[in-house]
């Protein structure tokens, strides 16, 4: 009563139009196995922690500050301090603020200083108007920026201060 017939297949989840007859087990990914394409990212772009997001419709004026992760698709004007935190910014976003990060990546538009004690990524499709500071400074090809470039490598992995100063001097302090 319950048996399957010869010619079902025995793989949960996966049928196949009648009449039709498999010539051998279906082949199913490994467990475990990224299936990532983008040599670029590094395992730190992968996080387990829950990340905030500013959907596409919001806007927000004023200071964003915190310790977890931000994904940016709406609009921001002023000042993003995240602690310990990644901001992505989305292919749609537009943002007009300094930021003050661990990984910054953009994937859409900034207009501000960009500090991360970690790295800062612009994408192919990304723009930055703005001075970078980083440890480590990824720039696709294709990607639009407009400003100065500082690496510090001993910067890399220390906490950044609590607040950058407004406008260009703000990269340039130790």
């Amino acid at each position: 009563m319950w048996r399957l017939k010869k010619d079902e297949p025995t793989t949960p989840g996966v049928s196949t139009p009648p009449g039709t007859k498999t010539t051998g087990p279906l082949s199913t990914p490994l467990e475990g196995t990224a299936m990532s394409t983008n040599p670029i990212r590094s395992p730190s772009t992968t996080s387990d922690r829950a990340t905030a997001r500013l959907n596409a419709s919001l806007h927000v004026k004023g200071d964003i500050s915190g310790k977890g992760d931000l994904h940016v698709d709406g609009s921001v004007e002023g000042l993003i301090q995240l602690e310990d935190g990644k901001l992505t910014v989305g292919p749609r976003a537009k943002v007009n603020a300094d930021v003050v990060a661990r990984e910054i990546v953009v994937y859409g538009s900034i207009k501000g200083n960009l500090r991360a004690h970690d790295r800062i990524e612009i994408t192919k499709d990304g723009s930055v108007v703005g001075d970078l500071l980083a440890g480590r400074i990824l720039i696709e090809d294709g990607a639009s920026f407009k400003g100065s470039i500082e690496i510090d490598r001993k910067a890399e992995g220390e906490r950044l201060p609590d607040r950058p100063a407004p406008g260009r001097d703000a990269l340039k302090s130790s």
